[in-house]
């Protein structure tokens, strides 16, 4: 008898993809909720789980969040670095300057799942760690994406040596805002224009956002001399 129970508790089955449930399960939540107010106990009960699967695969809460990031942004990331050594090879600067934005910008559209940095969700996901201001959540963040985001802030650089590399950061910061925006809210476009333009369609919104952003990037620092006379024009009038 013993025997028997032991084979039978042996051949018991288990839930298929368990490690796959949490982080799905976590990623929604994540994204919906914010890191701060979600628990491994709300994460467990979302994939089927017990609160001690989560922390046999993932130890932490943070461990968690860092799988999450690795999982999409290394294969973005290393996409995103292959397209800006193609760009950086463009000899002409204004081609080789829409080659680096597109290289930015492209990776984020080309997935139609949620894996290697695509998808709405994990976007939203980005678009809540950045707001909540979390600690780990920076801490994250800048591990993933800081290396990439200097190297594409350099190529510019390099591309527009007459703008002062920090005006470039800002720049690119605001570069980003909108691809989240892009992203997560595309129905807001074919609502503004009034089923005018498709907001779904990832091929226009890539060539919106990189036109725009290298408009953005080639306008005036702000210390030379057209900037501040339109400075001086805005004070003026107020």
């Amino acid at each position: 008898m013993m025997v028997r129970k032991s084979a039978s508790k042996a051949t018991a089955p288990r839930k298929p993809n368990l490690r796959e449930a949490i982080l799905c399960a976590a990623e929604e939540l994540f994204a919906t909720n914010g890191f701060n107010a979600v628990s491994v106990r709300d994460i467990a009960q979302a994939a089927g789980a017990n609160p001690g699967s989560v922390t046999y695969h993932f130890k932490t809460k943070d461990g968690l969040l860092l799988e999450i990031y690795r999982r999409h942004c290394g294969p973005m990331n290393r996409r995103r670095s292959e397209l800006l050594a193609a760009a950086m090879r463009v000899r002409d600067l204004q081609d080789r300057l829409e080659a680096i934005v597109r290289a930015y910008v492209l990776p984020a559209f080309s997935s139609g799942s949620d894996l290697a940095g695509g998808g709405a969700r994990f976007t939203r996901l980005r678009a809540v760690m950045s707001a909540e201001g979390n600690e780990v959540a920076r801490r994250i963040i800048a591990q993933t994406f800081d290396d990439t985001s200097h190297a594409f802030i350099d190529a510019i650089h390099e591309s527009l040596p007459h703008i002062p590399r920090n005006e470039i950061v800002w720049r690119s910061h605001f570069l980003l805002g909108a691809l989240y925006y892009s992203l997560v809210t595309p129905e807001r476009v074919s609502r503004l224009s009034r089923g005018g333009a498709d907001g779904a369609d990832a091929g226009n919104a890539i060539e919106q956002l990189v036109h725009a952003t290298v408009a953005s990037l080639q306008a005036p620092a702000l210390d030379q001399p057209e900037a501040l006379r339109r400075r001086s024009a805005v004070s003026a009038k107020n």
